[in-house]
């Protein structure tokens, strides 16, 4: 069978572009993630892993889609041959089934993770040349109305720091950050 990977980094992003391509390429099954590709951890990836069996072929548009960085895409890979399925990059003209095929695989997953770290540099910078000129100042903090009235029971003992997480509706991390806020 021809199993088809697309993915889109968030679910206001399109995926016709690519469900169009797979269809062209007689996919038979198509796995949609609207994910980061920045890690492995995404529902549909691992539910096409368990899916695929011997024999059958995994088609991508792009490496990029697929895995953001070499070493997740060497793995991906490699847990794809090991189940004896071949792998195919449209965009790149990758097939894994030959020594140039795995070699190129290499060399565009290693251009793939050096773009990712291109993107998130001009994020930092102008992140940065926002805030020179003013004009970001970060995500908006949370107000908590209740903060002292639950920070005093929690203090005095009647509730346990994850009841009062709870009754705020607060991270741990969030939390105790603002406990030591509210100790200085």
């Amino acid at each position: 069978m021809k199993i088809g990977y697309v993915r889109v980094s968030t679910a206001e992003q399109n995926t016709i572009r690519q469900e169009i391509l797979m269809k062209e390429l007689g996919v038979d099954e198509i796995y949609i993630d609207k994910v980061s590709g920045k890690n492995t951890h995404r529902p549909q990836l691992k539910s096409m892993l368990e899916y695929v069996r011997r024999g059958d072929t995994v088609i991508v548009s792009e490496i990029s889609r697929f895995a953001r960085n070499t070493r997740d895409l060497l793995d991906l890979v490699e847990t794809l041959t090991a189940k004896g399925v071949e792998f195919v990059s449209k965009k790149e003209a990758i097939d894994t089934t030959t020594p140039t095929g795995k070699f190129m695989l290499t060399v565009f997953g290693a251009v793939a993770e050096l773009e990712r770290e291109y993107i998130l540099q001009r994020q930092k910078e102008g992140i940065a040349a926002a805030k020179e000129q003013g004009k970001y100042a970060g995500r908006k903090r949370n107000e908590y109305t209740d903060l002292d009235r639950v920070l005093d029971k929690w203090r005095g003992g009647k509730i346990t720091a994850t009841a009062a997480m709870r009754e705020l509706g607060m991270s741990r991390s969030t939390f105790y950050r603002r406990v030591r806020e509210e100790a200085k």
